[in-house]
């Protein structure tokens, strides 16, 4: 029987990938019964009681999150574009389905985000995307490493974490400047504190990039800093790693305990080696890196 729900529960995960990877085609009921073989005359119901909210609102949810991602951190893609590519034949009816979603016109939102109006609309998407990716990791996923110091650029968060979204446009439009582009120049996250267990005030991660680039003294939206180098265990994540908890989670309640390592001062970070929306969702890549003594 288990084998059986872990079969089926695998099927819907393919649909949910083949959206993913499809958010530019008409997708119809026909198209993704077929992706998992399923009978079309059964397959939307299937997919409602399975995720809780039907395949055509997830599309479209889909469709949206990759177009706020576009309007807020790629700013050289015209409104009219991203219209186009979340499947709009005019920018007038986008920016009604956008104002009607989120209380913000696509413009506005470009230059002014509502993070907390943007986290609640898609609550209905992550909440159908936990229904089958809990994440299970294994000891064989983690391996240790002699990881080299890195000199670093920081720009700091902090504060309310459902406000990282202005920290990261900061962030972008700070590199875009200097020419410390992802493609040449690595980017990490600096967990400074546990979302859980810290005041949302009170809140800190950095945002850093790999640089030996000599820094303006005044130019205050970044410092120098440095990655130090040391053994670390390091756990490779694949997909929606904008959520990163259930891997922290794995590497401090299972995987430390029963490794016999101890941690050293340095807070717990990750290297982000692939973005959404230049890649699907589930196809973007993260590293997370526990420093060990």
């Amino acid at each position: 029987m288990k084998a059986a729900i872990q079969n089926y529960h695998a099927r819907m995960q393919r649909i949910l990938e083949y959206i993913d990877l499809h958010l530019d085609d008409d997708l119809n009921l026909d198209v993704l019964s077929s992706v998992a073989a399923f009978s079309k005359f059964h397959f939307h119901r299937q997919f409602l009681a399975t995720f809780g909210l039907s395949f055509h609102r997830y599309f479209q949810l889909a469709r949206m999150k990759r177009a706020s991602y576009q309007l807020a951190y790629r700013y050289a893609q015209s409104v009219t574009d991203i219209a186009m590519d979340a499947g709009y034949d005019a920018p007038d009816a986008f920016a009604r389905a956008f104002r009607q979603r989120f209380g913000q016109s696509p413009s506005s939102f470009r230059k002014s985000p509502d993070w907390e109006a943007w986290r609640a609309a898609f609550g209905p998407l992550d909440n159908a995307r936990s229904k089958l990716m809990q994440r299970t990791f294994t000891p064989d996923d983690v391996t240790i490493r002699e990881v080299a110091s890195t000199p670093v650029a920081i720009m700091e968060h902090r504060g309310d974490p459902a406000m990282i979204g202005a920290t990261i446009r900061s962030f972008i439009t700070w590199r875009k400047a200097t020419g410390l582009t992802p493609k040449t120049s690595p980017t990490f996250n600096v967990f400074h504190s546990d979302p859980h267990a810290t005041p949302r005030s009170e809140y800190r991660m950095d945002l850093c990039v790999g640089t030996n680039q000599l820094l303006e003294p005044d130019d205050g939206l970044v410092k120098a800093g440095v990655i130090p180098g040391g053994r670390c265990a390091v756990l490779h994540v694949v997909g929606y790693t904008d959520n990163l908890e259930p891997a922290v989670l794995y590497l401090y309640r299972d995987w430390l305990p029963a490794s016999g390592e101890e941690t050293r001062d340095f807070p717990i970070y990750c290297q982000r080696l692939s973005f959404f929306p230049e890649v699907p969702e589930h196809e973007a890549v993260a590293e997370l890196f526990l420093p060990l003594k």
